[in-house]
């Protein structure tokens, strides 16, 4: 135990980004929408960090906030990046870091790419508002260059295009193009691959992975699709609610899920074995972050609910090591795919569901989801 704890701290020491307890309101004229409640992680030089969950869970504000790209918000909490709190920086400080330290690909680049300028002249000019000393010409080579480096075919003359001549998987390389123009330290890829075919999506993610190993950039990677975390993540951080719901490795994650969240994720994947079966959709909607219900925010939709899980909201816990966390009141043992920690969820849902919990959870067996 000592050693392991030794071990998580020279990690996070060594971190090159650290969020910590970050919270993030908005008051609007229904109410507060709590948009992030509370919410910890650490990206390591060189890792890829995977957050999921489905639309509304707070993964874009997450990060956007950490780039000072959610004004009108109350932020709260620690953004420690290589050694500088992002959440204390002026607006000037942050744009010297926004683009040239930390660089972000956008989920559509046809509404991130201005479409009255050519695409090599909107990547060298960014080159020339973080490098005073480069020229139009230096800007214009390089841009290029990185359009070459991201594969796209006869750079030289496509450098000259504008953005609605480009296909939508020339306009994402693009994009990875500007945001590697200036050896950003992290990459925060914001859904890159969502409006893709398949294909695309597969070469796009085969380039991000290869750049990264390239130059040793960290990488979060926002996404619903699990079956991309699958593909690039080291650690994952499933959100629900503005919270996370469960942390840990990639393979904590998708060989011993946790939170019944994470579960109907994993068990909501198409799988391309059994295409004659039935998608389990998590049954019922997100909740509203304005009206978030009691106790357990995910407890309307949970097949496991239990009477606790209704009056207190469970806290992130260690699950199997100091690195796999989980939100949910299931004992630990629970972890788990197989037989036996279904047979301990059952177990414990048995002893812990006798009074409100029944109606809830007859509410969710009755669902047109679950039939």
């Amino acid at each position: 135990m000592r050693h392991t704890r030794q071990t998580g701290e020279r990690r996070k020491a060594l971190a090159l980004l650290e969020v910590e307890n970050l919270t993030v309101s908005f008051p609007t004229a229904d109410g507060v929408v709590r948009a992030v409640r509370g919410v910890s992680f650490n990206v390591d030089t060189g890792q890829t960090l995977g957050i999921v969950g489905e639309s509304g869970s707070g993964k874009t504000v997450l990060t956007q906030t950490l780039l000072g790209l959610t004004p009108g918000g109350d932020v709260t909490g620690k953004a420690m990046f290589d050694g500088t709190d992002l959440l204390q920086l002026s607006p000037n400080q942050m744009r010297q870091v926004r683009g040239s330290r930390i660089a972000v690909i956008f989920q559509d680049p046809l509404t991130s790419l201005h479409p009255l300028y050519r695409v090599g002249w909107q990547i060298a000019e960014m080159i020339r508002a973080h490098e005073k000393g480069v020229t139009k010409k230096q800007a214009h080579e390089r841009a290029i260059e990185m359009l070459g480096r991201v594969g796209i075919p006869h750079p030289a003359q496509r450098v000259n295009d504008y953005p609605h001549q480009f296909s939508g998987g020339m306009r994402q390389r693009a994009m990875i193009a500007m945001a590697l123009s200036l050896s950003p330290k992290l990459i925060i890829a914001d859904e890159p691959t969502t409006a893709l075919d398949a294909t695309v999506q597969a070469q796009i993610l085969d380039l991000l992975l290869n750049l990264q190993r390239e130059s040793g950039t960290a990488l979060i990677m926002i996404t619903h699709d699990l079956g991309v975390v699958a593909d690039i993540a080291d650690g994952v951080l499933v959100m629900y609610a503005g919270r996370a719901a469960e942390k840990g490795s990639k393979r904590d994650i998708f060989y011993q899920p946790h939170h019944p969240y994470t579960k109907g994720l994993l068990e909501s994947i198409p799988n391309s074995s059994a295409a004659a079966d039935r998608l389990r959709p998590i049954p019922g909607q997100p909740p509203s972050l304005i009206n978030l219900p009691s106790g357990c925010k995910f407890h309307p939709r949970c097949a496991y609910v239990m009477d606790r899980c209704l009056i207190e909201e469970p806290e992130l816990r260690q699950i199997r090591d100091f690195s796999h966390l989980s939100a949910c009141y299931l004992p630990a043992a629970a972890a788990g795919v197989g037989g036996a920690a279904e047979q301990i969820r059952e177990e414990s849902v048995r002893e812990g569901r006798t009074g409100a919990a029944v109606e809830v959870a007859e509410a969710i067996a009755a669902s047109p989801e679950v039939q």
